[in-house]
């Protein structure tokens, strides 16, 4: 996962660099607009871009619209001590995916940049479909006979992660890697707390049983019993 770091406080960004670094990104940092929008056309492929809005040079907001208007898509998360509404339209409509306002939450940044990160990564993948559970990673929606099961966005990875790799054992350590980025303790159940929720909405209210607990093992994902 590579992330371009945009940002000309120097001691924000190397906040930002080691908070990341330490989360498992590459990341590269530049301090100014100009540097930024030559290092996103020219410094390879980055996963996500973190711009902002008040940048030397140039600012985060003019970046993000010429990058849209050559037809680069990296998904931009705008950052900028401007909180008021008309400023964030105006940052989202130049073609910044998402805004956060500062001073900010260094926890909900990181989460915000592994949704975009997600987000991107699924762009163009096809929709799931296990029996008559269909999950889309795409819209992020499940759908089960037609009807649609709102998820949490954790509940969403989770069976998603699962309906990947349906028929075959997923174990604790995979998921805790791939939705909690390895943030939390092995030992913990709040796995199983997720599992539960998962199995209230998609299965008790249709009479199945998709997912199947391996104790000491993991989790696995069939199709209900008579499902198509």
């Amino acid at each position: 996962m590579r992330v371009l770091v945009a940002e000309d406080d120097v001691r924000l960004a190397d906040l930002l660099e080691e908070s990341l670094t330490e989360s498992g990104w590459q990341v590269d940092v530049v301090h100014d607009g100009r540097v930024a929008y030559d290092r996103l056309l020219t410094g390879g492929e980055y996963d996500v871009a973190l711009l902002d809005w008040m940048l030397p040079g140039r600012d985060g907001v003019s970046v993000a619209r010429q990058l849209r208007d050559i037809g680069l898509a990296v998904p931009i998360l705008m950052l900028t001590a401007r909180g008021d509404v008309r400023d964030r339209i105006e940052g989202l409509d130049a073609g910044a995916d998402d805004y956060l306002p500062k001073p900010f939450d260094l926890d909900e940044l990181l989460a915000r940049l592994r949704a975009l990160y997600r987000r991107n990564s699924f762009a163009g993948v096809a929709p799931v479909q296990v029996g008559d559970l269909v999950v889309d990673p795409v819209s992020r929606r499940v759908t089960r006979r037609g009807d649609e099961i709102t998820l949490s966005a954790r509940e969403f990875d989770i069976l998603h992660l699962l309906a990947a790799h349906a028929g075959q054992v997923v174990t604790r350590l995979t998921i805790l890697d791939e939705v909690w980025d390895g943030e939390t303790d092995l030992r913990s159940n709040v796995i199983d707390v997720h599992l539960a929720a998962i199995r209230a909405k998609i299965d008790r209210p249709y009479g199945t049983q998709t997912i199947t607990t391996l104790r000491g093992v993991g989790y696995r994902l069939d199709p209900a019993p008579g499902a198509p």
